[in-house]
């Protein structure tokens, strides 16, 4: 059954609270509705707005409308005018022009309205319909390829196929609103977050800063500049991943300008002698190019930083406590690993040969800060025959 208008604007009012960063409960009261409404709209949708936002004044241009816009661009004027005039969004006047007129020929308001009326009709065949485009999209998912990730590749893989293109927001959507399209819910298990709802993101507190007493540490800002820019590669970023009850953990290192990244295989989170030697043979495989610096954050497993960087022949900086944007690179690599490893789970069952598999994984897949290129296709030439599997051992 139709809404009516009245509870359109409730939803409106709704949805306008969740993306502006509210919580459910606070978007339901400001929009005067019940909790348990805003709960089951939010869950309905998957966290996804099925309308627009914007209260309409019409949704669609109509025919006096368009005529008013033929006349005024034979009278010369401008997009931003035009749209004061009509009392519209420049945007929506710009984009009828672009799409309502013929290239080398003047805007008409009939023919536009035709066009228009045309695109409109309903159902229309959901892109994700198509099998080769859907079998593509699901495959890279199940290989856990964001969305971004699938449609940026599909684009360089089928840039001539419009049919075999589609927008990250229509995977979203398929994945995440129930009965939208044509791909199961239960591959949302393969996003980053794993969850089947998209939620706002929140702030998060800074925490206190205790001394963690690593003694003659360097401090990031006297890192080479060029560390910063990324201009060169060879510049590191390192961290652990913890398991349950940090009883159990893996080193990553993360290369800040192509993005390739090794993984620790450590027998466990204190074993300071084996971190050592982990570090030591990831760096010490790599050709001196590419060894620039290491940035890591002020936990202890560094207290024995001096023997690694001279073993490693390996600059070693700190970052400032609980400053984790100063490893940006690192950071977000670790929350693609999550995919692979877990919170919460024992880390210690993972072999050397499962974590040169997950991050030979991670770095075959396409990244939009690399223009969609994969890390092993960027570090591959620089590698020149060292070590390049992407994990580590101690030996």
């Amino acid at each position: 059954m139709a809404e009516t208008a009245e509870l359109q604007h409730l939803r409106r009012a709704f949805w306008r609270g969740i993306r502006d960063g509210r919580a459910t409960v606070a978007a339901a009261k400001q929009a005067g509705v019940s909790q348990a409404r805003g709960f089951r709209w939010f869950r309905e949708c998957g966290g996804v707005s099925p309308v627009e936002l914007s209260e309409p004044k019409g949704r669609y241009l109509s025919l006096p409308e368009r005529e008013e816009i033929a006349c005024a661009l034979e009278r010369g004027e401008g997009v931003r005018a035009i749209a004061r005039g009509l009392d519209r969004d420049a945007g929506t006047i710009s984009r009828e022009i672009r799409r309502n007129r013929p290239p080398g020929r003047p805007y008409r308001a009939v023919p536009a309205q035709a066009a228009a009326e045309q695109r409109a009709r309903r159902p229309k065949r959901h892109k994700l319909a198509h099998l080769p485009l859907r079998d593509h999209v699901q495959a890279w998912l199940e290989d856990k390829w964001s969305p971004q990730a699938i449609a940026a590749r599909l684009r360089l893989d089928f840039g001539d196929d419009e049919a075999m293109q589609v927008s990250h927001e229509t995977i979203y959507r398929s994945l995440f609103i129930q009965g939208r399209g044509e791909l199961s819910r239960e591959l949302t298990k393969h996003l980053r977050t794993g969850r089947a709802l998209r939620k706002p993101r929140k702030r998060v507190d800074g925490r206190s800063d205790p001394d963690r007493r690593i003694p003659d540490k360097i401090s990031i800002r006297e890192r080479p500049g060029d560390a910063d820019d990324r201009a060169v590669p060879g510049h590191w970023e390192g961290d652990f991943l913890m398991g349950k009850n940090n009883r159990s953990a893996v080193g990553t290192l993360v290369e800040r300008s192509t993005r390739f990244t090794i993984l620790l295989h450590l027998p466990g989170p204190h074993d300071l002698l084996a971190f050592h030697d982990a570090v030591v043979a990831a760096m010490g495989g790599l050709p001196a190019e590419l060894r620039r610096s290491l940035a890591w954050d002020q936990g202890l497993e560094m207290r024995n930083h001096k023997q690694i960087s001279i073993a490693a022949d390996l600059p070693i900086y700190f970052c400032d406590p609980h400053s984790p944007w100063q490893r940006g690179t690192n950071e977000n690599t670790n929350g693609l690993l999550r995919q692979y490893l877990p919170k919460g789970t024992d880390l210690s069952v993972h072999s050397p040969a499962d974590l040169a598999a997950i991050a030979a994984s991670l770095n075959g897949r396409p990244r939009k800060v690399l223009g969609w290129l994969k890390p092993d296709e960027v570090i591959g030439p620089l590698l020149s025959g060292h070590q390049s599997t992407g994990v580590a051992t101690a030996p």
